[in-house]
């Protein structure tokens, strides 16, 4: 029977259906692949994040191999240095007569910014130009009193600015013709000083060729100095004396320390750990080369002496290398001598040195040196300079200009040439009037050059904190790149934490000393070229002969603030210090005689508390000295000064050496007191001894006025 087709609503109804359920299906199926796409796409960023990650990770790790192997580069070169120090001494030029008498020419006149003429004002532009009407506006005649009005005020504009400049630049010319007068007096200052100092070579040579046996030391104890291919912490200091009889040098010549050589061998990277360890270097290797450093270094110096020598004053040197160390038998610092060497010129002249085995060469002259220089055993020296008549000569020590007593405008001629030599541009400014400013340097870099204000201050105290801000201030309104405060002084601690973070340096004392050395100028800070006693911690001496007290407080204050307190002592005769030298503090860690040391402030491990110590040994104090004054301060740097009584816990403990007496323990009792410095008490004469009586007095004005109140001068 045929089927028969449907008709009607039920066939249109059956049609919806099946279309409804088309697009439902459509939908679903473009659901279905959107979601497969997504979670394609999802794995393939997985995947391409996991590739940057293992990329970046690589990268990473790339680097950290990379830099240890810049760092075991450094050390192979560090090695290699060393391994060629008699190679590079040799293709060193000679040091000769002709160095000594080498002209130094008259720098030419550079006057900086003063040199630039003040720009004068162009009538002309745009600020002094009023547009004129046009021709219907100009018969207005409001407009044109108006456009006259302009013109006038215009003119006068011009005008002002033009007398402005014109006094401006007579000023400049007026400040450059006084700065080119200063220069002329300079420049004739410095070649009298040019010709006296040739006059002198001269004479110097000729003494030297007549055989005068201090010209004879000074000329080769010069040359040695002098020499400048010698690697970096390398030290300079040696004595030298000659005798004419037998017409021999002796010299003994400070070495460096077995630090020299590096203790690590190679650097690797640890993926596993990310770090960078150090192999060390064998210890049988660094002693092989340190005691090759040493036969290097006697070896070279004889060479050069030979070599320098050109009228044959020299039959033979002894050389005598030391490095200073601690003294077992003494516990003091003292010359520790590693090598000795006789060399005469013939024996040395016959020696190809460019191919020799340094020790074996060394000990084949019939040089001694340490078994065990690593650890300062050692060598009796053949001869000591001190065993030659006449006085020894030497270099490095008190023949050095005291940078103290240096007159200030030559002070500030050395500090421009200590950066001349340095590489940078300079020029002197305190002859032109340009206050805040005593040298400015040019670094001419094209990339990282710029201007740098310097500012030279010949102090014997500590800097002042606000000499620091001060400089900040004048590298601001100099718009220079970087300020730097050289001082023949020292630095407080506060200072040093204002420049962290600022375009700004301090340099110190010793490290100006240092850094002359470096570029072979000369200078000392009073006593000799040595650091000060704030650059090194005193020795310690036997406890038994020693007085000692120890001042204690809470490390931070009740608002949760860092306290450091500054103890500090006064030796004193009828209620002032015997000299500015025997206020002991943070800058001045001993008196003269040694009696008085004050020792690093440190924190009680285990506890929230700080602590500093004074150690006296009263018997070695000289006998105007009729008691010792002990003090406390805050930091008084950062103004305001913190009063003592947010400080808490300030106590003091004592021990006493023999012949003094006072209790053992009493607190600072310095609740309450509003000022930022405080007596804590003094050791007096009695009866042939001494005792400390305690105190508590309040001293306003921290530890200025502390210092002032003991007569100590301030700056």
């Amino acid at each position: 029977m045929a089927g028969r087709r449907n008709s009607g609503v039920l066939a249109v109804w059956a049609e919806a259906q099946r279309q409804q359920q088309r697009r439902e299906e459509a939908r679903w199926r473009a659901e279905e692949a959107e979601l497969r796409r997504h979670e394609r796409a999802q794995r393939e960023a997985q995947r391409a994040a996991a590739r940057t990650e293992r990329e970046a990770k690589a990268a990473y790790q790339q680097s950290r191999e990379a830099e240890a192997a810049r760092r075991t580069a450094e050390l192979a070169a560090r090695v290699e240095e060393l391994r060629g120090l008699l190679t590079a001494g040799l293709a060193a030029p000679a040091f000769g007569p002709q160095a000594l008498l080498v002209r130094r020419e008259v720098p030419p006149f550079d006057p900086g910014p003063l040199g630039v003429p003040v720009a004068m004002p162009d009538q002309h532009a745009a600020a002094y130009h009023v547009p004129a009407p046009d021709a219907a506006q100009a018969r207005n005649a409001g407009v044109r009193r108006q456009y006259e009005q302009y013109v006038a005020q215009a003119r006068a504009r011009f005008e002002r600015d033009w007398y402005a400049a014109q006094a401006q630049e007579a000023e400049r010319q007026q400040r450059l013709a006084a700065y080119h007068r200063e220069y002329l007096e300079w420049a004739e200052r410095f070649r009298r000083q040019e010709e006296e100092r040739g006059a002198g070579t001269q004479e110097l040579l000729r003494r030297l060729r007549a055989g005068d046996p201090e010209a004879v030391q000074e000329y080769f104890t010069a040359g040695l100095y002098a020499s400048a291919a010698w690697p970096e912490g390398f030290p300079h200091r040696l004595v030298a004396a000659w005798e004419a009889s037998s017409r021999q040098l002796v010299v003994n010549w400070e070495l460096p320390g077995p630090d020299v050589v590096p203790a690590a061998a190679r650097v690797r990277y640890v993926k596993s750990d990310d770090r960078e360890a150090e192999v060390a270097r064998p210890a049988t290797e660094r002693k092989a080369l340190y005691r090759e450093v040493l036969a290097q270094s006697a070896l070279r110096v004889a060479a050069e002496l030979f070599r320098a020598d050109r009228d044959g004053m020299l039959d033979s040197v002894v050389l005598n290398g030391f490095v200073l160390g601690i003294d077992p038998a003494t516990g003091r610092e003292a010359e520790r001598f590693l090598s000795t060497l006789t060399a005469s010129r013939a024996g040395f002249a016959a020696l190809a040195l460019d191919r020799v085995a340094p020790v074996e060469c060394f000990l084949g002259l019939g040089g001694k040196l340490s078994a065990r220089p690593e650890r300062l055993d050692e060598v009796r020296p053949d001869r000591l300079p001190e065993t030659v008549g006449g006085v020894p000569a030497g270099q490095g020590g008190e023949d050095e200009p005291d940078l103290f007593e240096m007159d200030p405008l030559d002070f500030e001629d050395l500090i421009a040439e200590l950066f001349r030599l340095r590489g940078f541009r300079v020029m002197t400014t305190a002859r032109s009037g340009d206050v805040g400013v005593d040298v400015v340097a040019e670094d001419l870099d094209p990339v990282t050059g710029g201007k740098i204000v310097i500012q030279a201050k010949r102090y014997k105290k500590t800097v002042p904190p606000t000499a620091v801000r001060d400089l900040e201030s004048t590298v601001r309104h100099h718009g220079a790149i970087k300020g730097i405060l050289v001082t023949t002084a020292g630095f407080g601690r506060g200072s040093y934490s204002y420049i962290e973070g600022k375009p700004l340096t301090l340099v110190s004392g010793p490290e100006l000393v240092e850094l002359l050395a470096e570029q072979g100028l000369r200078g000392r800070l009073g006593g000799g070229s040595a650091p000060t006693p704030a650059a090194a911690e005193p020795r310690e001496e036997p406890a038994g002969a020693r007085s000692s007290l120890t001042v204690s407080w809470q490390s931070r204050t009740a608002g949760g603030d860092p306290v450091d307190l500054d103890v500090t002592a006064f030796l004193c005769a009828r209620g002032r210090v015997l000299s500015d030298e025997h206020f002991v503090f943070f800058n001045n860690p001993q008196d003269p005689d040694g009696a008085v040391r004050l020792h690093p402030t440190r924190s009680v491990p285990g506890e929230p508390t700080r602590a500093a110590r004074l150690t006296l040994d009263l018997h070695r104090l000289p006998a105007a000295v009729e008691e010792v004054v002990v003090a406390v301060s805050t930091e008084e740097e950062e103004p305001p000064a913190l009063p003592l009584g947010h400080v808490y816990g300030l106590a003091v403990t004592a021990s006493y050496g023999p012949g003094a007496g006072g209790p053992a323990r009493w607190p600072g009792a310095n609740g309450g007191v509003p000022d930022s410095a405080m007596l804590l008490g003094a050791f007096q004469r009695a009866d042939g001894g001494w005792q400390f009586a305690p105190s508590g007095r309040a001293v306003t004005n921290g530890l200025a006025g502390l210092a002032t109140a003991f007569g100590v001068a301030v700056e």
